[in-house]
């Protein structure tokens, strides 16, 4: 099925979900983890829309790698509504070195079949995802 080259097999719920967030913007955000049993990248946490930002930072595990898409509204310095969906790879400092390895060896397959991610980000620690952060990567 899958192997470390190639990196896990998606369940097409990941891709079902992403494509409802993305289209009918029904979550504001869904985490992702790698489920060794099955070898596959699954849905862990759907975000409500009115979930905010501090909900989804606080949705990872502090010493477990993840992999998470948010939509991010914002508003331009010319005052227009925008949004834009952030593909962020968690791997804290904490996490085992076997499963920062498989997450950092299957994101590239994971991403291409999450079609629409407009900016993607890494953390190892809450710092580097902070609101000020993504917001200054949005714009």
């Amino acid at each position: 099925m899958a192997n470390s080259a190639s990196g896990m097999a998606v369940h097409d719920d990941c891709k079902l979900k992403f494509l409802e967030l993305k289209a009918k913007r029904n979550f504001r955000f869904i985490i992702f983890k790698i489920d060794e049993r099955i070898q596959q990248v699954i849905v862990e946490k759907l975000g409500q829309p009115d979930e905010s930002y501090n909900d989804f930072t606080s949705s990872f595990p502090a010493d477990e790698c993840r992999y998470a898409v948010f939509d991010f509204d914002f508003v331009t310095d010319e005052n227009c509504q925008k949004s834009k969906i952030f593909f962020i790879s968690w791997a804290p400092d904490s996490s085992k070195v076997r499963s920062k390895m498989l997450y950092a060896s299957s994101k590239d397959r994971f991403k291409r079949e999450l079609d629409g991610i407009q900016v993607e980000l890494q953390a190892t620690d809450p710092s580097e995802m902070s609101f000020d952060i993504v917001k200054s990567r949005a714009i």
